[in-house]
């Protein structure tokens, strides 16, 4: 996927200023910076979840405006920051919306195999016909994990999947992130606010400041002091060990 001179306003307010690069295959990628920086306008609009003013989106070597929804839905699948729905389902109902672009209502054997094998890899056997407002929040963004797996894409875009979740479920949900592109293959984009886990989870990182991308590259290549402070505004410094950042701290 390649982003190319995406461009948008608010209110006459140019909130992504001429933002293009590359999304690598089959690695991590998170886009930080401060507040306001864009990093959540530029998800939205890779997911066409937000329409863009201009630039082009090139995806599979066809421009992303033109795939059609239901074709798109089996290539990419997104997680955004809200995820409340009002009705009352059980784990196993909202996982089988994953299956949605290829079955509709009509779940077929090859979709209840695939709805069981997510909510196995998410570990959540015991809790599939609990329903999901029952459930802790670390459980609950589990099972929407288990959505995104069951729906089959290649590409994963999340928007801040830590978002008011404890230390604990923050780090299991990380690592989550980091098992579905290296045992399962998927490309994954992330919004993240927390720099000490798009440093230690990340292959690559985009930062944001003020809708332009201040720096895009390797872990190394971002997660440094002298980056960071021109990003934050903020003296840090960083642990490495073998030469990567371990720890980030200000």
């Amino acid at each position: 996927m390649t982003i190319v001179d995406l461009n948008k306003k608010y209110d006459g307010k140019k909130v992504v200023n001429s933002v293009s690069f590359e999304i690598p295959k089959g690695k991590v990628l998170s886009l930080i910076g401060p507040n306001g920086a864009g990093k959540s306008t530029v998800m939205g609009m890779i997911s066409r979840l937000i329409a863009k003013d201009s630039g082009v989106i090139h995806f599979e070597d066809k421009d992303l405006a033109k795939w059609k929804s239901k074709e798109l839905a089996k290539k990419l699948a997104i997680l955004t920051q809200h995820n409340n729905i009002q009705m009352k389902l059980t784990v196993r109902e909202l996982v089988a919306f994953g299956r949605f672009p290829y079955s509709g209502n009509r779940l077929t054997k090859e979709d209840n195999e695939m709805i069981d094998k997510a909510i196995a890899y998410m570990e959540l056997q015991e809790y599939e016909d609990c329903f999901i407002d029952e459930l802790s929040g670390g459980q609950r963004q589990r099972a929407y994990i288990a959505m995104v797996i069951a729906q089959d894409t290649e590409y994963v875009l999340l928007d801040e999947p830590t978002n008011n979740l404890d230390i604990y479920h923050a780090s299991n949900m990380m690592r989550t992130v980091r098992r579905l592109c290296d045992e399962l293959g998927k490309t994954v984009i992330l919004v993240l606010h927390e720099i000490n886990y798009a440093a230690f989870y990340s292959d690559y990182v985009c930062a944001l400041v003020n809708g332009k991308i201040a720096k895009f590259g390797t872990v190394e290549e971002v997660i440094n002091k002298e980056t960071l402070a021109e990003i934050y505004k903020v003296d840090f410094e960083i642990i490495y060990v073998d030469g990567k950042p371990l720890s980030v701290f200000y």
